[in-house]
């Protein structure tokens, strides 16, 4: 278990006796690990003073001996309004080094190309015939990279010690030679990867084209109102201005360093699927032949209970992706994905948890027609608990609905005794004529809807209308494949592959009332949202599943408690946030930073396998004296619970 710079120690400022020996040598291997730079910058800005006239012409000598094309500019200007260096040779110069030894302790950077270029060239720039290039935007390094632009290269910059590193078939890193190259590649970086993602040039029309006049701040972040963030408390109570928080909140050290670890294999052959996670007694684990049923303890979840076999209902019933706690936690609704590979399901199958028996099977159906769902959840994020709880949330690729399990006289079915499969009634909710893609959605305290899409767009509707969304957040160019929203409806967190992006939904509104997007339109009165990445060594190290998955916020169910902790799955890894160091815009991630903040500070929690699911126990297991409930995270064979030491 680690942080997020435990790994990056292994400083690439180099000395400048190391730099004039690089430049003088030729590429021979140097396999030692570049010192750290106590000594920074001396230079005005904190980098260190640029390479003399000397140094460049030197520089200039051993480019043109390694016979590299530079005559012409070496980093194709990607879009209008950034002119091309003046001498994009020595800008373009680098030192490149890769990241060998993974997590062990003889992990180090060893230098691969003493001298590079760094440049950007579109698909098919290197072809013989005649036609421009119209192919995305790449990475060239040298001979030995050439990587697309796009989120996957999770490329990080450290302007201090003009370095960034990224991932391609392994974790590199580009230290420039010259200070103002370091400027130059992050502005054509960031505007290539502008252009690859929505297809339009990184000008002001076109990033109106794509954000809209509206989220003018999400365009050019250091131009927006930090306002919302830098009042950001545990409650949302303004503090006083300009006060600078502490970059590392105490929640957080003691959460993270000082655990108690529960591990338990589950039952042989069982293959955990997914962990349906109880805000009462129990808690359970979805397999392939059932469910293992587990107590909740405030120090986590453990100690084998019944198990439920999978019996009644369809012959073809297979293992469920999804499973739903309802009614006081004594029913749960499964759903299993169609056989022919697509997530959607034409039902659900009801088990009663305490007899261990699928009691029906529940058709989808509007308007006498068979309909599919892509996913299901409570009406709100407490409904579980409600013993007479009867309806639930569906959503489709353009359907939005709520589903009622009794029928129009308002008479709960006989269930046991239904001779066929009994229908859900659409109680509420809209189809939507084409174009939503709707991928996932979660709901808040009060019933408010937040749902994310394919093409990266976050909606809000809401509790009594599902027609209209009352915001809809522009995409960053990936999609989303979860959301959760904190209990008062005022943050939201969105997942895709790469980051994770945490959205402020808090407006004020022409009377001088504060608002959330659910419940009015935020017009040009929304701040920038911040994202959530992983540095690129742990990406790497994360394993070949290295996507994240289900980004959620720690679980409370009280109005005027707020979420302390953020949680998600890559690979091997269970990364954690602290909620209010990520809101901090006084935090240090966010120094020099360009463009939409993005927070490095978080810990790892490694498994030797896939990491099925990681969850916050429900805020009633944080026992008085420590600041969380304990974290689950489930892998196929075992689940662990880490809880946080009785001293604390």
């Amino acid at each position: 278990m680690g942080g997020s710079h435990s790994r990056e120690d292994l400083d690439l400022s180099d000395s400048d006796s190391e730099d004039a020996e690089s430049r003088a040598s030729d590429n021979s291997s140097d396999y030692g690990t570049p010192p750290p730079a106590s000594a920074s910058s001396k230079a005005s800005g904190g980098v260190r003073g640029a390479a003399t006239p000397a140094s460049i012409d030197a520089i200039d000598r051993h480019l043109r001996s390694l016979h590299l094309k530079y005559n012409d500019p070496i980093s194709p200007n990607p879009s209008p309004g950034l002119a091309p260096a003046a001498n994009p040779a020595a800008l373009n110069a680098v030192k490149l080094y890769l990241h060998i030894g993974g997590s062990s302790p003889s992990a180090k950077w060893i230098v691969s190309d003493r001298l590079a270029a760094a440049s950007f060239v579109r698909t098919g720039d290197d072809e013989d015939d005649d036609a421009p290039a119209a192919g995305p935007w790449c990475l060239v390094v040298g001979s030995k990279i050439r990587a697309r632009v796009a989120p996957e290269l999770q490329l990080k910059t450290f302007p201090a010690q003009r370095r960034v590193d990224f991932v391609a078939d392994g974790v590199w890193a580009l230290k420039f030679i010259h200070a103002d190259g370091f400027g130059d590649f992050c502005a054509k970086y960031n505007s290539c990867l502008f252009e690859n993602s929505y297809g339009v040039a990184a000008t002001d029309e076109g990033r109106a084209k794509v954000f809209g006049k509206d989220f003018a701040a999400w365009a050019r972040p250091e131009d927006g109102d930090e306002s919302i963030w830098e009042d950001a408390t545990d409650g949302f109570s303004p503090g006083p201005k300009g006060s600078p928080m502490p970059p590392r909140t105490p929640t957080l050290k003691p959460l993270m360093e000082d655990l108690t670890e529960f591990e338990e294999p589950v039952e042989e052959g069982s293959g955990i699927q997914s962990l349906a996670l109880g805000a009462l007694d129990n808690s359970f684990l979805v397999g392939d032949s059932g469910i293992q049923v587990v107590r909740n303890f405030e120090h986590g979840i453990h100690g084998k209970g019944m198990s439920v076999k999978f019996s009644g209902g369809s012959r073809n019933f297979s293992t469920p992706k999804k499973a739903l706690l309802m009614r006081a936690e004594t029913n749960m609704l499964l759903m299993s994905p169609a056989t022919d590979g697509k997530p959607h399901a034409k039902g659900v199958h009801q088990l009663d948890i305490e007899t261990g028996k699928v009691v029906s099977e529940w058709k989808f159906e509007k308007d006498g027609a068979d309909i599919n769902m892509r996913d299901i959840t409570n009406d709100s994020k407490g409904a579980q608990m409600d013993p007479s709880e009867s309806t639930f949330l569906g959503l489709d690729d353009n359907r939005l609905c709520r589903w009622d399990m009794r029928d129009r006289r308002g008479i709960v079915q006989n269930l046991a005794s239904a001779t066929e499969s009994p229908v859900l009634q659409w109680t509420q909710g809209h189809q939507f004529s084409r174009g939503t893609n709707f991928q996932c959605f979660a709901s808040t305290g009060d019933g408010s809807i937040v749902v994310g899409s394919l093409d990266g767009k976050i909606r809000l509707y809401s509790k009594s209308s599902m027609r209209m969304a009352k915001t809809a957040f522009p995409g960053l160019g990936s999609p989303i494949t979860h959301v959760d929203v904190t209990y008062d409806g005022k943050w939201i967190l969105g997942t895709t592959d790469t980051y994770l992006i945490l959205i402020c939904t808090i407006f004020i509104d022409k009377d001088g009332k504060e608002k959330t997007g659910f419940g009015g339109r935020m017009g040009n009165r929304i701040a920038a949202p911040r994202l959530l990445k992983l540095n690129p060594l742990d990406s790497h190290l994360a394993g070949e599943n290295n996507r994240f998955r289900e980004g959620r916020f720690s679980w409370v169910t009280e109005n005027g408690k707020q979420e302390r902790h953020l949680v998600a799955t890559v690979g091997k890894y269970s990364v954690v946030w602290n909620f209010l160091q990520v809101k901090n815009s006084h935090h240090e991630c966010y120094q020099y930073q360009e463009g939409l903040k993005s927070c490095y500070c978080y810990k790892v929690i490694p498994k030797d396998e896939s990491i099925v699911a990681s969850r916050f126990m429900h805020d009633k297991y944080a026992i008085s004296d420590s600041p969380e409930a304990p974290l689950v995270v489930a892998t196929p064979m075992k689940v662990t619970s880490f809880s946080i030491s009785s001293r604390h």
